[in-house]
């Protein structure tokens, strides 16, 4: 079934009804071809079908996951979650409540894995299971310039909500802190611009040309 998503009405961006005959590729969604796609993927996934989308995402997702403290229902949850998908992370990891603001996001978590943990204690156990090291992400005393550091290849980065940042306990957690290096006179940056910094840096070390 087609993804109802879309970026707008049929002048928005993507790509209008595929001309005929259509071609015979059993990833390609007919209602898709029918109407056209305007959703928000790049160019070489027009047409085809959400779950065939996930499963070619899926033979070369990251080894960078990204989990996200969820206590006071933060608007910079989905703007973290649509990076998240920009990057290709292997996972996102959401921790306190389980309910979050989806708007953001733009049905990016669609194409993503999503996990909800009830707890710091859950998600900690989860990364000494999966061998993933819990790097957070705030401007706390101790951490180390994000530009002057190498990340661990297979990491998942930690962020706090808007404004409180990490918790204690989520400190306490993490193997390592990073801290984003500013200039100007705010304290801290927004949390979905400092995801984005600090994904872009994993990437720079980590990451391979894109395929698609």
């Amino acid at each position: 079934m087609a993804d109802d998503s879309h970026d707008g009405p049929d002048e928005a961006p993507g790509v209008g009804p595929h001309p005929v005959p259509w071609p015979e590729d059993a990833r390609l969604d007919p209602e898709l071809l029918a109407a056209g796609d305007r959703r928000n993927v790049v160019d070489g996934y027009r047409y085809w079908r959400l779950e065939e989308i996930v499963a070619d995402l899926d033979t070369r997702r990251h080894d960078l996951h990204v989990a996200i403290q969820n206590w006071e229902h933060d608007f910079n949850i989905g703007s973290i979650v649509r990076t998240a998908n920009a990057f290709n992370v292997a996972g996102v990891h959401i921790v306190g409540r389980r309910r979050w603001n989806r708007r953001g996001a733009m049905v990016t978590d669609r194409y993503l894995h999503v996990t909800h943990h009830d707890s710091v204690d859950s998600l900690a156990a989860w990364a000494a299971g999966s061998d993933v090291a819990l790097v957070g992400v705030d401007n706390l005393p101790g951490s180390s310039p994000l530009e002057r550091t190498r990340l661990p290849r297979r990491c998942c980065l930690v962020f706090g909500s808007e404004g409180p940042g990490l918790t204690d306990e989520m400190v306490a957690a993490c193997s390592g802190l990073v801290a984003i290096t500013q200039y100007g006179s705010t304290r801290s940056l927004n949390a979905g611009a400092a995801a984005a910094v600090a994904m872009y840096h994993w990437a720079l070390a980590w990451a391979a040309p894109p395929s698609v």
